[in-house]
């Protein structure tokens, strides 16, 4: 699993470790870890301290993959930063989508009531027609 980690420095133990910041759920879902963990880097791994990394884990935990994170750091922001993307303009966005689900949705019902009534209508004139069908015959056989 991939993580966004900064390089800390443990001083009780002399070592570098990494916390871990975000986990990657999805392609381009994350996940903010609240509480703080930590993996050791071990020792003769020298790494600048608060350096952000890109760190993929075993499912054991073990350190897979570790990379420098400004490369990606700086695709995210100019994928979405120098285009106005925020979190109020995304806010924005799913309103608008939700307005419009709701509106589809009341859309789809009205179609679904209007075409029940055309159904209704239908069934009535077939029964309409029957009945003169009849009626027309009964004067038939009146007449002969």
């Amino acid at each position: 699993m991939l993580y966004l980690a900064q390089v800390r420095k443990n001083d009780f133990l002399e070592q570098h470790q990494l916390r871990l910041l975000a986990r990657q759920e999805a392609d381009n879902l994350w996940a903010i870890i609240p509480e703080e963990a930590f993996i050791l880097l071990g020792k003769g791994k020298l790494m600048s301290e608060n350096l952000l990394v890109l760190v993929e884990l075993s499912p054991t935990g073990d350190i897979e993959r570790l990379e420098d994170a400004t490369n990606w750091v700086l695709h995210l922001v100019q994928s979405y930063l120098t285009i106005g993307i925020t979190p109020e303009f995304l806010q924005h966005e799913a309103e608008r989508a939700e307005h419009w689900r709701q509106s589809l949705t009341l859309q789809n019902q009205d179609l679904a009531r209007r075409s029940l009534e055309l159904e209704a209508r239908r069934e009535q004139i077939q029964a309409l027609e029957e009945s003169l069908k009849r009626e027309k015959n009964g004067y038939s056989q009146e007449e002969s």
